[in-house]
C-alpha cells in the first residue's frame, strides 16, 4: 500500500503528510469516533494565538438533524460558487482537471447531509480587546507617541488589523487540524463559503453575533484516494528582497 492510501499515525513524517494532503470532498458516511475529533481540535489549539489570547472555540457537529439543516444552507452557497467562481478555470489547471474538481464539489453538495462531522473554528477577541481598552491612559499615550500622521493611519487600519489578527490566530490552527486529519487517515477540506450567508449558519449553530466564524470543515473517511498535491513550483512564487518583475 502506498503512502497515498494509508494512515501515517501519530509518528507521521510531516513533509510527506503535507505533500499528500489533498482537499478531500468525497467522504464515506461512516461516523468518525469522538476521540479522533477531539484530537483534531487539540491539534488546532496548538497553533499560534495572537498575544496568546486563545480566544478560539470550535463547534463540532455530528448530530444528523443539525447536519441536515447545514446541508440546506450548503446547497445554497455551493450552488452559488459553482455558478460563479466555479466557471473560471484557474491558471495551472486544464478544463478537464477543473471539471473533476467541480464534480467533487457537486458530490459534496448533494451528499452534505451524510457528512460524518463538521468542525467550525470560531474566534472572539472582544473580551481581550476590552481589557486592553480599560487601560485608556496607556492606549492614548502610545497613540500620541506615533505622531499625528502615523496615528491617523494606525487608527484607520485598526479594524482590519484586528480582523487579520483573529484570522492569523485561527487559520494556522486549521492547518494543524487538516494535517492531523491526514496523518490519521481522515479526509477533510477547509471551506469559507458559509461566510456568504454567515448569519444563517450562525442561527443553525447557535453561535452569538459577536463571535467570528472562519471556516466550515467537513471531515470523514475518504471515499477516494489521497495523493500528491498539485502546486506551482516554489521558485515561481518567491520575490527575493523586494517585489520586482
Amino acid at each position: 500500500m502506498s503512502s497515498a492510501d494509508l494512515s501515517f499515525g501519530t509518528d507521521a513524517p510531516l513533509l510527506e503528510v503535507m505533500s499528500t494532503m489533498r482537499a478531500m470532498r468525497k467522504l464515506k458516511p461512516d461516523p468518525v469516533p469522538e476521540d479522533l475529533l477531539v484530537q483534531l481540535v487539540e491539534a488546532a489549539i496548538w497553533g499560534p494565538s495572537g498575544s496568546n489570547a486563545q480566544a478560539y472555540s470550535y463547534v463540532v457537529v455530528t448530530d444528523r438533524e443539525q447536519m441536515a439543516a447545514l446541508a440546506r444552507l450548503w446547497d445554497v452557497v455551493a450552488t452559488f460558487y459553482l455558478g460563479t467562481a466555479g466557471k473560471a478555470v484557474p491558471d495551472g489547471m486544464t478544463e478537464e482537471s477543473y471539471e473533476r474538481m467541480r464534480a467533487a464539489l457537486r458530490f459534496q453538495r448533494d451528499h452534505f447531509a451524510e457528512t460524518p462531522a463538521v468542525i467550525i473554528p470560531c474566534y472572539d477577541l472582544g473580551p481581550w480587546q476590552r481589557k486592553v481598552m480599560r487601560n485608556v491612559g496607556e492606549v492614548r499615550k502610545a497613540t500620541f507617541a506615533l505622531g499625528p500622521r502615523r496615528a491617523v493611519t494606525v487608527l484607520r487600519n485598526y479594524g482590519r488589523f484586528g480582523d487579520m489578527g483573529a484570522a492569523a490566530s485561527v487559520y494556522p490552527g486549521v492547518q494543524n487540524l487538516l494535517l492531523t486529519a491526514r496523518a490519521l487517515g481522515l479526509a477533510a477540506t477547509m471551506t469559507t463559503w458559509h461566510q456568504l450567508i454567515e448569519a444563517e449558519f450562525k442561527q443553525v449553530l447557535g453561535i452569538p453575533r459577536n463571535v467570528q466564524t472562519f471556516a466550515v470543515i467537513p471531515i470523514g473517511y475518504p471515499a477516494g484516494r489521497f495523493g500528491p498535491v498539485s502546486r506551482k513550483p516554489a521558485a515561481d512564487t518567491i520575490h527575493w528582497d523586494r517585489w520586482a518583475g
